[in-house]
């Protein structure tokens, strides 16, 4: 460790980070960044595999870390971390901040050379280079990548996934959440404005399309389930056009009327394959006590023949917390299994509210709302969501980065990671519902999560390669599972 020092001289600062890296997640990519900023060299020390929470032998860990370009020096740890630390003395200790109020051994060791103990977990915004290289550097007929290393761990193939979804096809599901309709106004840019710098569009043409819970609708019904769907609208032309739309998809409805809160939509302007504005209409107060009510009955009236309700939440007011505990109570008497995605793209959420179900599906945004924590590493922001819901798996989408994924396999607490599956997606827009729809299927049919978050994954790439809220369908996942093997 001398020669460290002696190397670079007695002006250059040296950061030290140590931890079991299983799975390299954008949460260790922050963390690492952050230390590199810090100092002039970053050593990293990996810990041994008799360590607790090891789950990925030390070769594979350590070339992991190795590979990272912040990082200078990477080595096993062949002793404790405090007392390498002792031996290296470099002028910062960097933890994450979930570190700061819990006893920290290094605390006394980094004291007595006059050292500094950093409490810091990098910031929430990044942007993930593993991202830009598959990009730039990767070609191939198909813009969906299906991760090999991921299905090697957890110990299936592809002919299992075909299976897999076949598994979902009869299960009878019921969605509850908020009805939107999108429409997509095609444009044709003019120039800016000479008054004012105003962009100048032409509209083109327009698509509509059932969006929000009623996509989830869609999606299910699309891979096979048997779909009944809860939901409020307004008396309007829109709410017309989502009950013509679902019934084509072969979704049972039951679409109650408020007249106080007109049917929410959502259109987004695009010019070039890019959306340029999105305006919402809607409003956001909470339906009546009355309409919670009918909902609840209604519910209860289809619980004696639903395998899984879907809890499909945009916090329009369609879902508040007395409707969502009278459901989750009767759904838990019966056994039924419950999953929840509870959405804040643009207002505020707590998916938090949803106890005791079996998977929510929030963005990072979404969990870090939930538990009010906007510094904490990735997996520990998982593990405390996944301790204040009392929720057996918890999957956190992280947009171009793919998900992170906590959940219970030989009955031990492990995390795993997916990157996106699609490098080069052309609207966004669908990929929670999709992940959502078709991971909680999965779950239900009786497929671990491991393979479920596979399955939700492709979904999701599936939906992000084409413009709009389409539903899937069986066969577009097969032919994706089997594209290319």
């Amino acid at each position: 460790m001398h020669q460290i020092r002696a190397q670079l001289g007695a002006d250059k600062r040296i950061a030290f980070v140590s931890g079991n890296f299983n799975i390299i997640h954008p949460g260790h990519l922050r963390l690492l960044k952050f230390a590199a900023e810090s100092a002039d060299f970053l050593v990293v020390g990996v810990l041994p595999d008799q360590g607790p929470g090891i789950t990925i032998p030390v070769d594979m860990r350590l070339e992991g870390v190795k590979a990272i370009s912040w990082v200078d020096r990477a080595v096993l740890l062949g002793e404790s971390a405090e007392d390498f630390i002792a031996k290296l003395q470099p002028d910062i200790v960097i933890k994450g901040k979930e570190y700061e109020t819990l006893k920290n051994p290094e605390q006394a060791v980094v004291e007595s050379y006059g050292g500094k103990l950093v409490f810091g977990s990098g910031e929430v915004r990044f942007s993930s280079l593993s991202l830009m290289q598959r990009e730039y550097f990767e070609v191939n007929l198909s813009s969906i990548r299906k991760p090999t290393d991921y299905p090697m761990r957890h110990g299936f193939d592809m002919t299992q996934l075909v299976a897999a979804v076949r598994k979902v096809i009869g299960l009878r599901v019921l969605v509850i959440g908020d009805l939107i309709v999108d429409e997509y106004v095609n444009c044709e840019p003019l120039g800016m404005s000479q008054e004012d710098p105003t962009l100048v569009l032409t509209p083109i043409d327009s698509k509509r399309f059932v969006g929000g819970a009623g996509i989830v609708a869609a999606h299910a019904r699309g891979l096979g389930a048997k779909v009944e769907f809860l939901t409020v609208a307004g008396a309007d032309e829109a709410a017309d056009y989502a009950r013509e739309s679902l019934a084509k998809y072969g979704v049972h409805f039951d679409i109650l009327t408020d007249e106080t809160r007109p049917t929410t939509r959502k259109q987004r302007f695009r010019a070039h394959n890019k959306t340029l504005l999105r305006v919402n209409h809607l409003r956001q107060h909470a339906i009546s006590a009355a309409m919670v009510e009918q909902i609840v009955a209604a519910a209860e009236d289809r619980l004696a023949d639903t395998d899984l309700i879907l809890f499909s939440d945009f916090n329009y007011g369609c879902v508040p917390q007395p409707l969502v505990n009278a459901i989750s109570g009767m759904a838990a008497l019966r056994n039924i299994m419950m999953a929840a995605d509870s959405q804040a793209s643009s207002q505020y959420s707590d998916v938090s509210r949803f106890r005791g179900v079996s998977l929510i599906t929030p963005t990072e945004r979404e969990a870090r709302l939930a538990l009010r924590d906007f510094e904490s590493g990735l997996v520990t922001i998982g593990q405390q969501l996944r301790e204040v819901t009392k929720v057996e798996n918890v999957v956190i989408t992280l947009g171009s980065e793919g998900l992170l994924l906590l959940g219970e396999k030989d009955g031990d607490l492990h995390t795993d990671r997916l990157p996106a599956f699609n490098i080069a997606p052309k609207d966004p827009a669908g990929a929670g519902d999709s992940f959502f729809t078709c991971a909680s299927l999965a779950l239900c049919a009786g497929v671990s999560i491991w393979d479920s978050a596979y399955l939700g994954s492709l979904a999701a790439a599936c939906q992000v390669s084409r413009v709009g809220n389409i539903p899937l369908t069986t066969d577009d996942l097969i032919n994706e599972i089997e594209y290319g093997n």
